[in-house]
């Protein structure tokens, strides 16, 4: 079951809509109802609530405003198995003098 702060995909009328991140899930006043508050991930950002059963909240198919709606989670991201880069000490050679030059962007020249 998708929770607070899991992302979904939002698919209207079987058709990848939108992502959101759930934000907060609350009962509503009426029995196995629950109001989630999702944050839509676009620009500008946008928080709604939709009432919603918890089988919707789990992925099942409803319907607003006449359209068929689904919520899905996304999995999780895992960490790549592949190479991993060494650590910073291992890259240079012992012998190697570090001489690095930090410029400022502060002490740029504006034209």
């Amino acid at each position: 079951m998708a929770t607070i702060g899991d992302v979904v995909l939002i698919y209207c009328e079987e058709q990848p809509a939108f992502f959101a991140r759930i934000e907060d899930i609350s009962a509503d006043r009426k029995p196995h109802w629950y109001q989630v508050k999702l944050l839509v991930l676009q620009i500008p950002l946008t928080e709604v609530v939709w009432i919603l059963r918890e089988e919707y909240i789990n992925g099942e198919t409803f319907t607003m405003n006449e359209r068929r709606m689904r919520m899905e989670e996304v999995g999780q991201l895992r960490a790549s198995e592949g190479k991993r880069l060494p650590p910073e000490n291992d890259l240079r050679k012992k012998d190697d003098p570090v001489n690095h030059k930090v410029i400022s962007i502060f002490d740029r020249k504006r034209n």
